[in-house]
């Protein structure tokens, strides 16, 4: 087996759903949006999907985890500790803090166990271990890096990941069929490249998670009478 089919094979094995870090159980302010009527069909979770791809992921999370996978790759403790601090402070809710926190722990607890015999990720778990709080890009990026995923790739993984969640709390909460569910994940496939090209691009002082209307959301949703998800 060659190394590019190794790291490949790496790759599917941390964007799968069944990877034990709990996303199913998160919707990033979706259910929210569902419950306000923002999203009630196909092209209204296509419009939601799209808008937070291009305003809040491309511009900050995805850029963070960019600079992440290239700290680590760098084994750089200072860089690592600035990037997880600035994006545990970007959590401007209760409830995204929680959830990436308790992603960012089950992924780190995965990490080590899974490389606890290999000697060449002691430096890259210490790293893990340096942080008082690990957000799930941290860990994220961390695991890409221990598996030898490229970076690039590795970005594509994290964007088509977080999608898929998204567009499967819409096939099961708009509710969407099947069908639906994947002729829309297939139509995000061109914002999904240009998001990955936003991350590697954008300069430092251009990143911005700047959106009032999905934290109001993310607040309402912490005292929602009755909820699916978690966020």
């Amino acid at each position: 087996m060659t190394l590019q089919s190794t790291a490949l094979l790496h790759l599917l094995q941390l964007c799968s759903p069944s990877l034990p870090v709990g996303a199913y159980s998160y919707s990033q302010g979706l259910e929210a949006a569902m419950v306000s009527g923002h999203v009630h069909d196909e092209a209204s979770a296509r419009a939601w999907i799209v808008g937070m791809l291009e305003e809040v992921v491309a511009r900050f999370e995805a850029p963070v985890t960019w600079r992440l996978l290239q700290a680590f790759a760098a084994r750089d403790d200072q860089a690592v500790q600035y990037w997880n601090a600035l994006f545990i402070a970007s959590r401007d809710s209760a409830e995204f803090r929680a959830e990436t926190i308790q992603m960012g722990y089950s992924l780190g607890k995965l990490i080590a166990e899974l490389k606890a015999d290999d000697t060449e990720s002691e430096v890259l778990i210490q790293l893990l271990q340096n942080q008082t709080e690990l957000p799930f890009p941290t860990a994220l990026a961390a695991a890409a890096v221990a598996l030898d995923v490229p970076a690039e790739e590795a970005l594509l993984g994290m964007l088509f990941s977080w999608a898929e969640n998204q567009v499967l709390a819409c096939v099961k909460s708009v509710p969407l069929g099947q069908v639906s569910g994947q002729r829309l994940l297939l139509s995000l496939r061109p914002g999904l490249e240009a998001a990955a090209e936003t991350a590697r691009t954008l300069a430092d002082d251009e990143l911005s998670n700047w959106s009032p209307g999905l934290s109001l959301l993310s607040m309402q949703h912490e005292v929602q009478y009755s909820r699916l998800y978690r966020s």
